[in-house]
């Protein structure tokens, strides 16, 4: 029943083009496809969209949910020391 809605709000708001390019996402990146479909849904809820989204415009859409979405990736060394002074130097 909710699948059936999500589906009839999105016909409702993307234009043939972007509809085939959300698909495509969706096997490629199913979690980031429901991410974009779940803010064109709360967009079209608040009256944010006018007229439907053509493809460019979900290019657009998909940028700014990557751009919050993006993970950083740090490394973190933690050295170990082991009975190791500074002060002695070994020459």
């Amino acid at each position: 029943r909710e699948a059936e809605i999500r589906n009839t709000i999105l016909a409702q708001v993307l234009d043939q083009a972007a509809r085939a390019r959300l698909s495509n996402l969706a096997l490629v990146k199913p979690d980031k496809a429901k991410a974009v479909e779940n803010y064109l849904i709360q967009m079209a809820r608040f009256g944010q969209l006018a007229g439907k989204v053509s493809e460019q415009g979900l290019i657009e859409i998909l940028e700014k949910v990557s751009q919050q979405t993006e993970k950083k990736t740090t490394v973190k060394f933690n050295r170990r020391r082991v009975m190791d002074s500074d002060e002695e130097d070994d020459y």
